[in-house]
């Protein structure tokens, strides 16, 4: 997969998640087996934290046996649901507005930064261009500039929607990162085979199979912002989420996990310098996103957060193998929805795609 695949990430505002154990898909059909507990958490989040609402309602599922044999514990908090498209609650106009929005943002990108006869980009790459002669050194730039703009406004975020509220801070949120994720990636793209060959394993049997697979994977941990498509847009009012099912059971920060496999998919397959120093900064940047995310979460939830956090892992598997995270017997079920689907078709496409994307980078001459 070519870098552009990340293009959706960048609408994100640094979101990050976390994963929470008693949930099961099925819980809410099986009301034989359930027992349903209501709890009510008021002023749940920090005194410092704004909030709609100062309580939530949360309805914990249990099976029987699973309420017997802990009835002593606490659940503490339970967070939200990944994952979930319910066809009955959505509006043909919100996404009739989406489909607005998204169509709009596209000319007004392409117009404005993208067509090198009204744009800006070119003279953008043009400028970071003359700062070196090193394509590694430009690219780590790039992204430099970059990781800056959209972990800096992501960090900001609740004091910025304080003054303008959340869709207009999503909206400058996006008009900032996109433009400039778009010509790190069109960068990439055009310079992706013109630094030092360090090794050469292309013709090794099975390794292009199993590269292609570990980068499919990737996608499903890339591609959060998928539960929650009409706040990308701005149609829906944007939140900081706490999810807590689905992927998010194998890792808190998806997005890191899934940039690192993309990161050494694509190294070990090129085994160049551009593709180091490309895979370098990506990887710095998504593992400060962790921290960032985790500090955000903390001062958003407090100790709702530090609950969920006890029972998660930054490393992938690592709080299933040491008990703090228990799978339910049917997990599988959290990957069996749309948004899960919509990346696997989203992943397929890009991949056949990539000559179109290749061609239309190179026609840019960035």
């Amino acid at each position: 997969m070519a870098l552009c695949s990340s293009v959706s990430l960048f609408f994100n505002c640094g979101h990050r998640r976390a994963s929470f154990s008693p949930l099961s898909s099925s819980n809410s059909t099986a009301k034989t087996n359930l027992k349903h507990a209501s709890l009510c958490f008021p002023n749940f989040l920090r005194s410092h934290s704004k909030s709609p609402t100062h309580a939530r309602h949360f309805v914990v599922r249990t099976s029987i046996k699973e309420s017997e044999s802990d009835t002593d514990k606490d659940l503490g908090f339970v967070g939200e649901d990944s994952a979930v498209f319910e066809l009955g609650k959505q509006k043909i106009s919100s996404w009739i507005y989406f489909t607005a929005i998204l169509g709009v943002v596209l000319y007004v990108l392409n117009v404005a930064w993208i067509d090198n006869s009204t744009g800006y980009g070119k003279a953008f790459i043009d400028a970071v261009s003359s700062l070196s002669d090193s394509h590694e050194v430009v690219l780590l730039i790039l992204i430099l500039i970059f990781a800056g703009v959209h972990s800096g406004l992501a960090s900001f975020r609740n004091t910025g929607e304080k003054f303008i509220g959340e869709r207009p801070y999503r909206v400058l949120f996006a008009g900032i990162s996109l433009p400039l994720a778009v010509s790190t990636i069109v960068y990439f793209i055009n310079h992706r085979y013109d630094g030092l060959q360090l090794w050469q394993v292309q013709d090794t049997p099975g390794l292009h199979q199993l590269l292609w697979i570990s980068n499919f994977i990737s996608f499903f941990f890339l591609y959060p912002s998928t539960f929650n498509l009409l706040e990308v847009a701005a149609v829906d009012k944007p939140k900081l989420h706490l999810w807590e099912t689905g992927i998010i059971r194998i890792t808190r920060h998806p997005q890191m996990v899934g940039q690192v496999i993309w990161c050494l998919a694509h190294t070990i397959w090129m085994g160049n310098s551009v593709a180091v120093a490309a895979s370098f900064g990506l990887i710095a940047h998504h593992l400060f996103g962790v921290w960032n995310g985790d500090r955000r979460l903390a001062i958003k939830f407090g100790e709702d957060f530090e609950l969920v956090k006890s029972r998660t892992s930054v490393v992938p598997f690592a709080a299933i193998l040491d008990g703090r995270q228990k799978l339910p017997q049917d997990f599988y079920k959290e990957f069996l929805r749309l948004p899960y689907l919509t990346i696997t078709a989203l992943t397929l496409g890009a991949y056949f795609a990539h000559p179109l994307m290749q061609a239309a980078s190179f026609n840019l001459h960035w």
